[in-house]
C-alpha cells in the first residue's frame, strides 16, 4: 500500500512526507497510471474536477480521502457519496493525517465528529435542502425492498446498530446481516454510510 498525493500546490509536499516518508505527490494527469489496488489517495479540492476523480479512482480499488482548504458538511457529503473514504482539512497535522490513514485503511469513515453526528442521527435533511421531488425519488428507494427489508434499511438510516435493529425487529444479527446484504445490492450501496446518505432524507418521515 502506498500514498499518493494528488494536488497543484508543491510547498504542501513537506508536511505530507512527514506523515508518510514513502509518500509520493503525483498530479491529476498521472495518478491513475501509477495507482496499485490498496493504495490511498490524498486528493486536494482545489484540483478543478475533483469530483469526477473520486468515483474513478474508487473504481480501480483504490482508497480516497479529500482534503479541504476550507471543511464544509455539504462538500464532505458530496465526497462520501461519491466514494471517498474520509474528509479531512488540508493542512491538519502529520499526526491527524497519520490518525485518519489508520481509520480509513481499516474500513472505517474519517469526518469531523459534528458531521458524524448528524449523518448517524439522519438530522442532515435540510444541510442538503433536498426539493420535493428528490425526496419522491428517494420514497421510490424504498419501493424496491421487501418489507423487511425496509425496516432493516430505515432503522440503520436512522443509526441503529445491527444488535439494536436485530432486537427491535425480533430477528437475529445473522438475519440482519442477510438483509442488509440484499439491500446493499438492490440499492447499489457499498456500505452503511452510503445507505444512511441515501436514505435519511426519508427516513425521519418513516420514524
Amino acid at each position: 500500500m502506498k500514498h499518493w498525493f494528488v494536488a497543484t500546490d508543491g510547498s504542501l509536499k513537506a508536511r505530507w512526507e512527514s506523515a508518510f516518508p514513502q509518500s509520493a505527490a503525483t498530479t491529476p494527469d498521472k495518478v491513475l497510471d501509477q495507482l496499485q489496488s490498496g493504495d490511498v489517495v490524498w486528493l486536494t479540492t482545489m484540483i478543478e474536477n475533483w469530483d469526477e476523480l473520486i468515483p474513478t479512482l474508487t473504481s480501480q480499488k483504490t482508497i480516497v480521502v479529500l482534503l479541504s482548504y476550507a471543511p464544509n458538511d455539504r462538500e464532505a457529503l458530496k465526497a462520501l457519496d461519491l466514494g471517498a473514504r474520509g474528509y479531512v482539512h488540508t493542512l491538519a497535522a502529520p499526526d491527524v493525517l497519520k490518525q485518519v490513514a489508520l481509520v480509513v485503511t481499516n474500513q472505517g469513515v474519517w469526518v469531523g465528529q459534528e458531521l458524524l453526528a448528524k449523518v448517524m442521527g439522519g438530522t442532515f435533511m435540510a444541510l442538503q435542502n433536498r426539493q420535493s421531488g428528490e425526496r419522491h425519488q428517494h420514497s421510490e428507494y424504498l419501493s424496491l425492498l421487501t418489507e423487511r427489508e425496509r425496516g432493516v434499511a430505515l432503522a440503520v438510516a436512522r443509526g441503529a446498530t445491527n444488535k439494536e435493529v436485530a432486537r427491535r425487529l425480533d430477528i437475529t444479527e445473522r438475519t440482519v446481516k442477510a438483509h442488509l446484504s440484499a439491500v446493499f445490492k438492490k440499492l447499489s450501496v457499498r456500505d452503511r454510510l452510503q445507505l444512511i446518505l441515501k436514505l435519511a432524507p426519508v427516513a425521519e418521515r418513516f420514524s
